[in-house]
């Protein structure tokens, strides 16, 4: 990793605010034609597109039988079951204590005002299954999902692995399909025989999923466009061998995932350094994301790392407690050397599908409020209509929209 001060930091940081999300220009053709494609032939492109990049024999149906998914449970390791269990409880109670509620107040005597909390109707959860399969991203898709009340979750993954189809058994989800990338996008917003349309697609993929959800975003909602995995950590005087176990398991995500190391301590930097290419020589993949990408940068002060922090807006941030009042942007954010990051990749309960690009600008991880709408609601009275009309009528009047101000004068002879 490179070690940067001074110039050559404040250098680095300026690069990283102007990053952006992931250029998907290479893909954009390709996910293009085959949007069109399955929105033109259904199921008869899905198939061909799942069979010629997903893995999906010719016998094999796109939609895996409830039977099979109550089997792989069955299959998988007593362990693993445990595990699941731990984490869909963790994830299930965090996203309880997020929910929103329903509520009802007086502005002012006669003027009542609330909201009102409504889940979506349906949405589809996204689930890598890549260079990693990955069953903790089914668990944080659809747990927020079932918490907010959606009636009908439909989960996508390319030749899901076994954990993933006994997550999927373990959470009661009756629709699941053996498909991915674009094909599984336009799917999921258009709607095939085989796989009816939703009202929002949520979860990580590859550039190709990632260009797909940007593409069908005005049809279809989705959560965000997430790209590769960036963590940052900041310490002067933490445990190397932990920082550097940290960069290494966050890095071995993506050749393309974004590390990054601030410390007081031009020591630390160089015991972090020296265990990160100790950690890193039997890891290719975290090995050449940090080489390309990784870097640690020596600040002049904890106040400076957390403004460099801030400027990055990572997806993952690392901090001592004492500097949380400091943090304005990231994606999710853990405290202290013993919360390594990868609890929130699978166990303590935040979601770990998380802006990235510097999105943490604007907003959090994907959470209950993805899956739910929040309704306004106003009731006013005789008394109330009395006291807030004049005031209407005039805002009315000043805009020139007579019709406005006739709706109040007409209910004010009657009050």
């Amino acid at each position: 990793m490179r070690i940067l001060k001074g110039a050559a930091a404040e250098r680095y940081i300026r690069t990283l605010e102007q990053r952006g999300s992931t250029d998907l220009t290479e893909v954009e053709p390709t996910v293009k034609r085959v949007i069109r494609r399955v929105r033109k032939d259904g199921d008869r492109a899905l198939r061909r597109y799942a069979m010629k990049w997903d893995g999906l024999a010719k016998a094999d149906a796109i939609r895996v039988r409830e039977e099979d998914l109550a089997a792989a449970w069955k299959s998988i390791d007593p362990e693993l079951q445990n595990a699941i269990r731990q984490a869909a409880a963790n994830i299930r109670r965090y996203c309880e204590w997020q929910k929103p509620e329903d509520w009802r107040r007086e502005t002012q005597e006669g003027v009542c005002v609330g909201q009102i909390i409504r889940p979506l109707h349906s949405v589809g959860c996204y689930v890598p299954s890549g260079r990693y399969p990955l069953p903790s991203t089914l668990l944080m898709t659809v747990i927020p999902a079932q918490v907010a009340g959606v009636k009908e979750i439909r989960a996508v993954s390319p030749h899901p692995a076994q954990a993933t189809l006994a997550a999927a058994a373990f959470l009661g989800v009756r629709e699941f399909y053996r498909v991915g990338g674009a094909q599984a996008v336009a799917a999921l917003a258009y709607g095939t025989k085989s796989i009816p349309r939703v009202d929002k697609i949520v979860g990580p993929g590859n550039r190709y999923v990632t260009a797909a959800k940007k593409m069908v975003a005005f049809d279809c909602a989705i959560d965000f466009l997430a790209g590769s995995t960036e963590a940052l950590f900041i310490s002067e005087n933490g445990h190397a061998s932990f920082l550097a176990a940290d960069l290494v398991a966050q890095a071995e995500h993506d050749p393309d995932a974004l590390c990054v190391f601030i410390t007081t301590s031009p020591w630390l930097a160089k015991s972090v350094d020296e265990e990160v290419q100790r950690r890193a020589a039997t890891n290719a993949t975290a090995r050449q994301s940090l080489s390309r990408r990784g870097a640690i940068l020596v600040s002049a002060s904890l106040e400076q790392a957390v403004e460099f922090a801030n400027r990055i807006a990572p997806e993952h941030l690392t901090v001592p407690e004492e500097l949380l009042p400091l943090v304005e942007n990231a994606g999710s954010i853990f405290l202290d050397e013993l919360t390594p990051q990868t609890t929130g990749d699978y166990i303590s309960g935040p979601s770990h599908v998380l802006p990235t690009g510097g999105m943490a600008w604007v907003r959090g991880g994907l959470s209950v409020l993805d899956f739910v709408r929040v309704i306004a609601c106003q009731q006013v009275s005789r008394e109330g209509i009395r006291r807030i009309a004049p005031s209407g009528i005039t805002l009315a009047n000043a805009e020139g929209l007579k019709g406005h101000a006739e709706a109040f004068r007409v209910r004010c002879s009657h009050a």
